[in-house]
């Protein structure tokens, strides 16, 4: 399986999205700091993930929700936990 993940900084409350051939190993680089995108931005939380059986289909997920139209979807989509979490680009 494949993933695409959404991360949530609670230091600056902002999003990491990612991809991953194994979420839980990587999840815990992200919060054990051996991610450099992320490792100044602990804590995090996971606050959502998708899975795929195509490594393609993630990678194009990935990528679309790191755009604009994807970012604005995910933000729509998960206003409940980002409102609840003091997300401050809703």
């Amino acid at each position: 399986m494949y993933y695409v993940y959404i991360l949530f900084s609670e230091k600056d409350k902002q999003l990491y999205t990612g991809f991953t051939d194994n979420l839980q190993s990587r999840f815990k680089a992200h919060t054990e700091g051996y991610v450099k995108a992320t490792k100044h931005r602990r804590p995090l939380k996971l606050i959502y993930y998708e899975a795929y059986i195509s490594e393609p289909d993630a990678r194009q997920r990935e990528k679309y929700l790191k755009g604009g139209n994807g970012r604005s979807d995910l933000k729509v989509q998960l206003k409940d936990v980002l409102t609840k979490l003091k997300y401050e680009n809703l």
